[in-house]
């Protein structure tokens, strides 16, 4: 059933609901649609793919899960990466009314068995299915799902409870990622460390023909927007840093800074309250030169995603920038830029797409995504293949195996015989061995934004360039040691580490001269441990997580089945798993709700 016809459940909200990402494990191939080349790792899977033990490592929730249960007044669970087994032992044990499943389009396989298990265990159970998966045409005809939600999911599951659907959204107070790992060291987990998610709106009315995330909510102008001004915008962050103590926030927006009159109006908020505020967003490359750095700064804009996608490319965000002074500008006022690139455009051949890598290579950004260009379902780039009939049939390129780190599942004008999957590879060598490892761009740009603003005359500015710039006086410091101590044999490399290292030295002094070598001997170890567990074949997977919001834990406890927390822990997801409740969430018009309760 499609998601334009919606009747409202029996029970309303009395019915008690399963929210569920897909199962794993996920980095190794199997009959489900597992990829090893596809890990639930965003970096690792296409940023840092070939960094090998300087490779970032974290994991990132179900956002999307997250914000709905937030945004409902039923008894209502979300369980993240389970695995198999823990997602069947839960749909056996638990008598749920409603089953949601959130997931991307290789994970179809997955799906399919989802709705298989529940339609064993659970008959009676109403099954949702959404996410990127739900934009494929013919999904009702592969899985056995009663209803296939596209577009806004919190406004049709308010109106399938028979909730108000009109009433403000709610926003729960998440992290934005864990188990952050790099060089073989656990990053650690103290509070504040972290960036908090933040989610203002779906969609992208820019609407670039590959892009799903436009293409689920509407296409080429249109977008669903969560909060509509600074002040929304302002209260949520507030609640979130008091919640959470956090000071960054990983805003999880196509193109925040496109709504310019919010963005300008958080930024008079964030002044007046004297706000030391970090925000971590996604940009193009003609909105973001649009501001000024010191717009920018005062927005706390400390990291952006940009697309790049190619010299001459013919879209129009990038139409008159020059991407290479704007990086050039961003990173030397210590705005980290994460570049993304797309391998295979309708003009890339075997002749020029060495000339296209070395492009995006040349603007030496601290992380680049390299993804190939995938027609995916609902875009407009999937309807002029399909039209054209250059799609390749799902036995030939499975969905599985099409989620653009592996190979065209289209015939490509030029690029034939699988030589797109070398061309990728090519990219991220080329990044890195011209470039070196992401962790020092990365604390090269920090450096260069404490100099040039660590004595910023305004005060909440430079109190977060002081705290942005705190490990490099030590840990980083040590990591750059150890990087130097690595690439000997790498003239050109070392020489480049040994300037870092020479002005951290000369920026904070004798200490940091002293700490330096004590950390980086230990990190240098934990990074040769690192390097000899991943040519041993060692995969990095997610712990599975279980949450409950206030109205499911009274139900359970009414009920007599809440379980001591250890008995859940080892029961749920035997050992080494973590589980959670979180009774409450954000509301931007209500700052009195208790703290949530986490065990």
């Amino acid at each position: 059933m499609d998601s334009t016809a919606i009747a409202r459940h029996p029970k309303g909200t009395d019915a008690r609901i399963l929210l569920s990402s897909v199962f794993g494990p996920f980095a190794h191939d199997d009959q489900f649609g597992s990829r090893r080349l596809n890990p639930m790792e965003l970096y690792h899977n296409q940023v840092t793919r070939l960094q090998a033990g300087f490779s970032l490592r974290m994991f990132h929730r179900s956002f999307g899960l997250l914000m709905l249960q937030a945004n409902v007044e039923a008894p209502c669970t979300v369980l993240d990466f389970p695995t198999l087994d823990s997602f069947t032992r839960e749909i056996r044990q638990s008598p749920y009314d409603i089953v949601g499943i959130g997931a991307i389009g290789p994970n179809v396989e997955k799906v399919g068995t989802m709705c298989a298990i529940i339609r064993r265990e659970r008959p009676e159970a109403t099954i949702v299915v959404g996410g990127h998966v739900a934009a494929r045409e013919d999904l009702h005809q592969i899985i056995d799902a009663d209803h296939i939600v596209r577009g806004d999911g919190i406004a049709w599951l308010r109106k399938f409870l028979g909730q108000d659907e009109t009433q403000p959204v709610r926003h729960p107070a998440v992290l934005s990622g864990f188990g952050a790992r790099i060089m073989g060291i656990n990053l650690p987990k103290r509070k504040g460390h972290t960036a908090a998610i933040l989610i203002p709106s779906v969609g992208c009315p820019v609407g670039c023909n590959f892009c799903s995330t436009s293409a689920l909510f509407g296409g080429k102008g249109n977008f669903v927007n969560f909060f509509e001004t600074g002040d929304q915008f302002f209260s949520v962050m507030c609640q979130i840093e008091e919640k959470l103590g956090v000071n960054s926030f990983f805003v999880l927006d196509e193109n925040f800074l496109l709504h310019r009159q919010r963005a300008l109006r958080l930024l008079e908020l964030m002044q007046a309250a004297e706000k030391s505020w970090a925000l971590y967003v996604f940009s193009s490359a003609r909105v973001i030169a649009s501001y000024t750095i010191e717009q920018l700064l005062g927005l706390g804009i400390g990291w952006v995603w940009m697309g790049l996608e190619g010299e001459n490319s013919r879209y129009r965000k990038l139409n008159g920038i020059n991407t290479h002074d704007l990086v050039e500008t961003l990173q030397s006022n210590g705005i980290r830029v994460l570049g993304s690139t797309i391998i295979g455009l309708e003009e890339h051949t075997p002749d020029n797409i060495g000339a296209a890598i070395d492009y995006a290579v040349s603007h030496d950004t601290v992380f680049h995504q390299f993804m190939l260009y995938t027609p995916n379902p609902g875009t407009p780039l999937h309807q002029q293949h399909r039209q054209a009939g250059t799609l390749l049939p799902e036995s030939a390129m499975p969905p599985a195996d099409s989620h653009g780190q592996y190979r065209f599942n289209y015939r490509h004008p030029h690029i034939r015989d699988g030589m797109e999957e070398q061309f990728l590879l090519e990219a991220f060598r080329r990044d890195f061995a011209c470039n070196g490892p992401s962790l020092y761009r990365l604390i090269r740009t920090m450096l260069a934004g404490w100099r040039a603003h660590g004595r910023h005359p305004e005060g909440r500015i430079r109190k977060r360039y002081e705290w942005d710039a705190a490990p490099l006086r030590s840990a980083y410091a040590g990591a750059v040691w150890a990087m130097k101590k690595w690439y000997r044999g790498n003239e050109r490399m070392q020489k480049k580490l040994g300037q870092l290292l020479e002005e951290i030295y000369d920026t904070f002094g004798w200490k940091t001269r002293l700490i330096a070598p004590l950390f980086g001997r230990y990190a240098l170890a934990c990074l040769s441990r690192e390097e000899k567990r991943l040519k041993r074949g060692w995969t990095y997977e997610p712990v599975g997580i279980l949450e409950k919001n206030a109205a499911a834990v009274a139900l359970e406890r009414a009920e007599g089945r809440m379980k001591p927390f250890r008995d859940f822990w080892a029961g749920a997801f035997g050992t080494g798993r973590q589980g959670c409740l979180r009774p409450d969430f954000l509301v931007c018009e209500d700052r009195s709700r208790p703290d949530a309760m986490r065990w």
